[in-house]
């Protein structure tokens, strides 16, 4: 054993193709830890051929940074990242401050940055929070009118008042109901009875995000963490954010902190536990038929697989409207466990990935109890189909 033991080492050290002289086999594990050492250590690394990038086009950088967490311990982690400042290009953009001013800015710089936040240098520290700012500040503008409309549509729908204050009428419902009333010679509508929105002291919905942190999931952490702000912020909604990968951190403490502060709190790849987390989730749900729970991972279970499905099947018969997003990323159809998906799938669950664009109707629909198998499809997006 400890021969084999060694000769995988000398395989990882040595890579593979030409340099693979000694023939061993490795598990997917190691596969995926080899996979790592050569973005850093093969050929072409620091030789000129490929080479890493922080703009638009390098989700790759990204999910690397997350998955060396998975398959090594911090210490080594770190002189990794450290290797890959220097020989994938990234050293001048990260120690110059200017440098990384003038780079363009997206979701998977943010991300990158998230992910080397403790290796970055400390001249370097102010100009990257800026950089997360920027693109925050573009996400929010783009983002947070239409989640709050679609989601204050979803909930004034389900509550009715007929005897509201001037700031409660909902003119358009007043107005359909009137338009008997109309009076042509003024040009006017004299309503003999108003409809208004619904008026309730406690949160109408309860919403918890449940965040796969592991390295493939890097964007959609990020789009996640924007979402469950801008939620936070609306006193009908009660957000709960939490992300895993085989730790739990709860962060519903500081969706109302600064988003900025929010994204440095996350600690981007690792492993993935997807079953302690959905049971921490679990003892945050007090009101079962009146929450939404989204678990936003590509589901691949590095823990018990059989008692996460138990968990979700016994949210599911609760009450509880289960959302599966495989991911919420600008990008295509994702990485994920297809076979998980389809279990998640034939337990009622809908299963699929969609865009930033087209959350807030997901939510709107969600938190209406709207049949959202039937909103996909509208949408045009592929939903899992289950298998038993």
């Amino acid at each position: 054993m400890q021969a084999e033991t060694r000769q995988k080492r000398w395989r990882l050290i040595l890579g593979g193709g030409e340099a693979d002289g000694i023939g061993c086999t490795l598990s997917s594990m190691e596969q995926g830890m080899d996979q790592c050492l050569a973005a850093v250590y093969g050929d072409g690394a620091n030789t000129g051929g490929r080479r890493g990038s922080l703009g638009a086009s390098a989700p790759n950088v990204t999910r690397w940074l997350g998955d060396i967490r998975q398959y090594f311990p911090a210490t080594v982690v770190r002189v990794i990242q450290q290797d890959a400042i220097e020989r994938l290009g990234l050293r001048q953009l990260l120690l110059e401050p200017e440098v990384l001013q003038a780079v363009e800015a997206d979701i998977h710089l943010v991300a990158t940055l998230i992910s080397l936040k403790n290796v970055i240098p400390g001249k370097t520290k102010d100009t990257a929070r800026q950089v997360v700012a920027k693109v925050v500040e573009e996400l929010l503008s783009r983002l947070q009118q239409p989640m709050q409309q679609a989601v204050k549509g979803a909930l004034n729908r389900a509550v009715r008042n007929r005897r509201p204050r001037l700031q409660e009428i909902d003119w358009n419902r007043t107005i359909r109901a009137n338009i008997k009333n109309y009076l042509p010679e003024y040009n006017t509508i004299v309503p003999d009875k108003l409809i208004g929105y619904g008026r309730k002291r406690s949160a109408l919905k309860e919403v918890v995000l449940c965040i796969d942190q592991s390295g493939s999931m890097a964007p959609s952490v990020v789009y996640s963490s924007i979402f469950a702000a801008v939620m936070a912020s609306m006193p009908a909604l009660s957000t709960k954010m939490v992300v895993f990968d085989t730790a739990i951190v709860d962060l519903t403490d500081e969706l109302h902190d600064d988003p900025v502060d929010l994204l440095f709190g996350l600690q981007l790849g690792g492993g993935t536990d997807i079953n302690r987390a959905v049971g921490y989730c679990q003892s945050l749900i007090s009101r079962p038929d009146d929450t939404v729970f989204i678990l936003i991972s590509d589901l691949y279970e590095g823990g018990n697989a059989k008692e996460m499905l138990k968990r979700v099947a016994t949210l599911v018969a609760s009450g509880v409207q289960v959302i599966s997003l495989l991911a919420l990323s600008d990008e295509g159809a994702p990485f994920y466990d297809h076979d998980m998906a389809a279990k998640f799938a034939a337990l009622g669950i809908p299963t699929f990935a969609c865009t930033p664009d087209q959350f807030p109707a997901l939510m709107a629909n969600a938190l209406g109890k709207q049949d959202l198998g039937v909103w996909a499809a509208k949408e045009g997006i592929v939903t899992q189909q289950g298998q038993r």
